[in-house]
């Protein structure tokens, strides 16, 4: 049986985007002559919590240091959205033929993200050619929770907005942090782990790819 509806997680559920992130930070603390630089490892511990603005400021705290984080955030948003306008972003395996295969089944489409959406309208505006904003009945963002990921509430919202049931539902994730989220809101969930989750644990998925499939998505 078919899902109802398909849920993508985040930015990196459908475009490999992780780097891009990462030295946008590495730009934004050398622009005021922070001396930080967060290599590829540190950056995957990192990650183990949601939400750049955390990030930063948990980094600060441990390190001692007083730092307008609203700003920094900003300006690393910034710099990672002209990053994803300049570069030639593709879409990760499979993400096309699964929302082919949802519009052609008539299921609802979802992007629960809750980053920025300044970094929504990049993303889409990156991905322009391969894939329409208009195919997606839900994006979220940032603005519309009060609790980003691990807490389910983006997920509860894009349940109520479509009218669909957590047990009609199939969503993915390319973290483990983000996967909880789903899981907490008891959602079934594809982990499709980006290059730098790779090593995650992803224990109570449904299944663990580096190509998405139609296959997937059966109740």
């Amino acid at each position: 049986m078919n899902p109802r509806a398909i849920f993508f997680g985040s930015i990196g559920t459908l475009a490999e985007t992780s780097d891009l992130q990462r030295r946008a930070y590495n730009q934004a603390f050398a622009e005021i002559k922070l001396d930080w630089h967060w290599d590829v490892e540190l950056y995957k511990k990192l990650l183990k919590k949601s939400g750049g603005r955390s990030r930063i400021q948990d980094y600060a705290t441990q390190n001692g240091i007083d730092v307008d984080v609203p700003s920094l955030h900003q300006r690393k948003t910034e710099i990672f959205n002209r990053s994803m306008a300049e570069k030639t972003l593709a879409l990760r395996p499979g993400v096309s033929e699964v929302i082919n295969y949802a519009i052609d089944a008539k299921m609802y489409l979802a992007f629960v993200t809750t980053t920025s959406k300044a970094n929504v309208d990049a993303l889409f505006f990156a991905l322009d050619k391969q894939i329409q904003r208009s195919s997606f009945n839900f994006i979220g963002d940032e603005t519309i929770v009060s609790n980003p990921k691990p807490n389910p509430e983006i997920y509860q919202i894009a349940l109520t907005e479509l009218g669909v049931k957590p047990k009609e539902t199939i969503a993915i994730e390319d973290t483990e942090i983000s996967m909880e989220a789903a899981l907490a809101a008891d959602i079934e969930c594809v982990a499709f782990p980006g290059l730098i989750a790779q090593e995650n644990n992803f224990n109570g998925a449904k299944a663990v790819t580096e190509m998405l499939s139609p296959s997937h998505f059966t109740l």
